[in-house]
């Protein structure tokens, strides 16, 4: 049974900083697609960053510079390291599991994942 378990959120300070993890049991991190997503409230849920079993990153736009993804693959953990966090950041963040060999236009969209966390609730105060 895989599980995918999300922490680390919480409220933060407009400028400030988090760091996500998401635990993974049940499949190897580094033989899946990793992605985190995040959903605000009245928003669809949207792609924020994900990394390939190789190592391969992909960053929506918007997150450019600011977050990173990383894994531990020791600790079967991926991480999103979120910095200069604003307001439009609150959201509802999800990590989620996907095939070793996703191509690579499909790490944005939520379709190519197959296991998806319980999400973890971050919120910016301005």
């Amino acid at each position: 049974q895989v599980q995918l378990v999300e922490s680390g959120g919480g409220l933060v300070q407009a400028g400030g900083s988090l760091r996500l993890s998401c635990v993974v049991s049940g499949r190897t991190v580094s033989s899946s697609a990793m992605g985190w997503f995040r959903q605000a409230p009245g928003k669809y849920r949207e792609f924020v960053v994900a990394i390939s079993w190789s190592g391969g990153k992909y960053y929506a736009d918007f997150v450019k510079g600011r977050f990173t993804i990383s894994r531990d693959n020791a600790k079967n953990t991926v991480y999103l390291e979120m910095n200069s966090l604003n307001f439009e950041d609150t959201a509802v963040y999800y990590c989620a599991a996907g095939p070793k060999y996703t191509a690579s236009w499909g790490y944005s969209s939520g379709a190519s994942y197959d296991y998806w966390g319980q999400g973890t609730q971050v919120t910016v105060s301005s």
